[in-house]
């Protein structure tokens, strides 16, 4: 949401640690030099201990830069030291250069030093340097006529209370006067560089993570000033508490009090419905016009201020295109399409209609038993959606509530904010979570029953089972099955329907063109008479490679051969579409695992 870098080990943590090691040992030891080796000699044992990662090895590098320039005495320049430290980086592993954490830590400080510091360089930082020394005329001097000018100002206002209270309040006024507007100038800073951070971070967060943060300011100008608080205060209360347990209540309160500020703002924030926006992946053209934006914005900031405005309103624009910009999702117009995606051992297909509504039949998922950090519908599901530009979809139906079928559907009805949602009708306890997310996006949950029939988006479904109030020992023969018509083309969708299921489907069952196999290839599944019945030309198993089922059987594949079936595998094909024109289907292979 904006504040990953506070809530992480990552650079920030490294700089404000650094800073504050390096200025108590040059107040201690009066020395330059070795407050720098020493400082140096424990953020590298702290980047150790933090599995070092890309964002913490360039912020020790630069650090390493920062103090060896220090020492003899050179202009120190962040994009400098940002290079070499990428160079360091890249030579022991150039690998990283395609990876998220390096491009984003990189560009993290490069939207700092490039674009963020020129322009505060020529806006506020002058006039914060204004505000130091008040009185002194000979500071003056060194100061630009405009901000000097700022500092006469200030005086003549000070002299105002000087009237009421003397020479005395004159001097307090003016301390107050100036210590308010530095806090206003400096938020005023902060405010730039983390407009230019949302916005300049907006492509890479849309590409890797299809996310744009939308409360990142707000979240960013109450988080980071609590940070700069925290980390100082917290290494305060532990120097002191080897002196006195007493007195380090004091800075430890301080940290208390920080940290509890930042967890609620982070919460809070959070927790808005519009705390960010999912997007899809951002296309070539969108790619390609944001870096001539950032590198417009990085030439801009050398030239006049309107031209500094206009790259900085463009940069924003851009991000905001990123954001909101409609782009039409990678569909087939006047088909039926229906993909079986890759989701290991599990379900999840997509139909899409010849009207270009969409239904995505479950949404995959591991077993709860499993404990993985793994979410098959956030990391495999939505990123396979996002691929194809879609934003939202028309419908979700759960077939039945197994983890394998439903894990992973709340976190795609968050993210992709369906209208309906189709359930099979059964009371089970595994639905807990689809509903309760189906409610918080406000989709409306319809129970489908044997015997609907209805149109939809150009195609006509008809649901084959279950019967209203159906009961079963088992979940798997309480499976939502349909079948779904364009013109003379259609397919049948069965869940994990097995034998007792398939044969009361049979009766009702016409011939169909395209098999969606049940039970991923089960020896329970996929009886001769629903074969018979069903005289499918081509089949799809959703199945997971080397799964522990021995799933699918080989009686089952056989048996499908000797029906004539073309049989495709999620397991070795990947994702495979069908495309149903009205009179035949064909398969297409994209290659998407």
């Amino acid at each position: 949401m904006g504040t990953y870098h506070v809530l992480v080990v990552s650079g920030m943590n490294v700089t404000i640690l650094a800073f504050v090691i390096f200025w108590a040992l040059r107040w201690l030891l009066k020395s330059d030099a070795w407050a720098g080796i020493i400082s140096f000699a424990i953020i590298v044992f702290y980047a150790l201990l933090t599995e070092v990662g890309a964002p913490v090895w360039r912020a020790t590098l630069m650090l390493g830069v920062y103090l060896v320039t220090r020492f003899f005495y050179r202009d120190k320049s962040m994009l400098n030291a940002l290079g070499i430290a990428a160079l360091w980086v890249l030579l022991f592993d150039p690998k990283l250069l395609f990876g998220a954490s390096f491009q984003l830590t990189f560009l993290c400080v490069w939207l700092v030093a490039g674009i963020g510091i020129p322009i505060l360089e020529r806006t506020l930082q002058p006039y914060v340097r204004g505000t130091y020394l008040p009185h002194s005329l000979r500071y003056d001097l060194s100061l630009a006529p405009g901000v000097v000018q700022f500092r006469l100002d200030m005086r003549m206002i000070a002299d105002r209370a000087g009237l009421l209270f003397g020479k005395a309040g004159t001097r307090i006024s003016l301390r107050g006067l100036t210590t308010g507007l530095r806090f206003l100038l400096r938020g005023g800073e902060l405010l730039i560089v983390s407009l230019i951070l949302q916005a300049g971070l907006a492509l890479p967060m849309a590409y890797y993570f299809h996310r744009v943060t939308t409360i990142g300011l707000p979240a960013n100008l109450l988080v980071i000033p609590l940070t700069e608080l925290l980390m100082p205060s917290t290494l305060l209360a532990v120097g002191i508490s080897y002196i006195s347990l007493f007195w380090a209540r004091i800075p430890a309160a301080v940290a208390a009090s920080a940290l509890h500020g930042i967890s609620g703002s982070v919460h809070w924030l959070g927790g808005l419905r519009a705390a960010e926006l999912r997007v899809p992946t951002p296309t070539p053209a969108v790619i390609l016009a944001s870096a001539l934006c950032l590198a417009f914005t990085m030439f801009a900031v050398s030239k006049r201020r309107l031209t500094v405005a206009a790259a900085f309103l463009l940069l924003i624009g851009c991000a905001a295109w990123i954001a909101l910009a409609p782009v039409a999702p990678d569909i087939k117009p006047h088909v039926l399409e229906m993909t079986a995606i890759d989701v290991g051992q599990g379900d999840s297909v997509l139909l899409v209609t010849p009207q270009g509504k969409t239904i995505l039949v479950d949404a995959g998922g591991l077993p709860y038993w499993a404990h993985s950090e793994l979410n098959i519908g956030e990391d495999v599901v939505s990123p396979y959606l996002w691929s194809r530009a879609f934003r939202r979809l028309d419908v979700v139906a759960v077939s039945h509530a197994h983890a394998d079928h439903i894990a992973g559907m709340p976190a795609v009805i968050s993210n992709f904010h369906p209208s309906e949602v189709w359930v099979n009708g059964t009371a089970a306890d595994e639905l807990h979570q689809v509903l309760q997310a189906a409610d918080h996006v406000g989709a409306r949950v319809i129970e489908r029953h044997k015997g609907e029939r209805f149109e939809y988006g150009g195609a006509e479904i008809q649901v084959l089972a279950p019967a209203p109030g159906e009961l079963a020992v088992r979940q798997n023969n309480l499976s939502l099955v349909f079948k779904i018509s364009f013109g003379q083309s259609s397919a049948l969708l069965e869940g994990d329907a097995e034998k007792r299921e398939e044969q009361q489907i049979t009766p009702d069952l016409s011939a169909v063109d395209l098999l969606k196999v049940a039970h991923h290839g089960s020896a329970t599944s996929t009886v001769p008479e629903l074969l018979a019945a069903a005289h499918p030309r081509l089949a799809v198993i959703s199945v997971g490679a080397r799964n522990s089922y021995g799933h699918p059987r080989m009686e089952i594949l056989q048996r499908l051969q000797a029906a004539g079936v073309h049989t495709f595998r999620t397991d070795m094909d990947g994702a495979v579409s069908f495309y149903l024109d009205g009179t035949s289907v064909t398969a297409h292979l994209p290659n998407l695992h």
